[in-house]
């Protein structure tokens, strides 16, 4: 079999992500130097050494330039939410898809700081990552109207936690990139995603209590409403202790 009807191997997997990655790197280095509207897709195609259609191959425009992973890790944060099991609990499945959006941005901590900086310049691009961020928000509020479905207020639950979990996730991002990538990332994503599984999450079974005063029979029991957050739940246990 001739080489050129082979099925494509490691090597042009590998050729491919070094041409993308050569676009990426000179079209940010002549945004940093002359800046992004005075840059050109010609002026991108000369640096790295390619033809115009080979920039297009790769991106269907010049934004697309900017955000070369996010169609990546939407497709797996797609697939992950797909690989949940049934019995997952939803709120957390959707938190843990959203830190693969974190890791992305993480990988590469000094580009992901160039990104924000010329995206807060460039008033195109900030449109452009609304819709990046929406879309991801799409995906997340349609594994939770699936998850919910049958349930009264389903649709509406599931729009308001998707929202929710981009509203905290960005939050920390945002937070994390303007340290210049300093800060922990992950500490503070994990953070701001906690106030929405508190809100939003299912209480897990409380452990049971130690027996007072060694009694075997002390047995304190506690109903909660479905869905009420695990503050509540320790409230409402340290409340019934101290009446005993």
């Amino acid at each position: 079999m001739s080489s050129s009807s082979a099925a494509p191997g490691r090597g042009d997997r590998a050729e491919k992500t070094t041409m993308r990655d050569a676009l990426v790197a000179a079209a940010f280095r002549l945004f940093l130097e002359r800046g992004y509207e005075q840059t050109t897709v010609d002026d991108i195609v000369a640096l790295a050494g390619v033809g115009r259609r080979s920039f297009f191959r790769y991106f269907p425009s010049k934004e697309d330039v900017v955000f070369p992973d996010h169609e990546r890790c939407l497709a797996d944060m797609t697939a992950f939410l797909a690989a949940g099991p049934d019995d997952d609990e939803p709120v957390r499945r959707v938190c843990d898809a959203a830190r693969l959006v974190l890791r992305m941005y993480a990988e590469n901590p000094t580009f992901s700081v160039q990104r924000y900086r010329l995206t807060k310049r460039v008033p195109g691009l900030r449109a452009y990552e609304l819709s990046v961020v929406w879309r991801y928000e799409r995906a997340l509020a349609e594994y939770l109207r699936g998850r919910f479905a049958g349930r009264r207020d389903g649709t509406l639950r599931a729009d308001v936690i998707a929202a929710a979990v981009v509203a905290a996730h960005n939050n920390a991002l945002r937070s994390w990139l303007r340290s210049d990538g300093r800060d922990d990332a992950e500490a503070a994503v994990d953070h701001a995603l906690g106030h929405v599984q508190a809100a939003f999450g299912a209480a897990p079974v409380p452990a049971a209590l130690p027996p007072a005063d060694g009694d075997p029979e002390d047995v304190v029991v506690v109903v909660a409403r479905r869905g009420a957050p695990l503050w509540r739940v320790v409230q409402e246990l340290e409340s019934v202790r101290g009446r005993g």
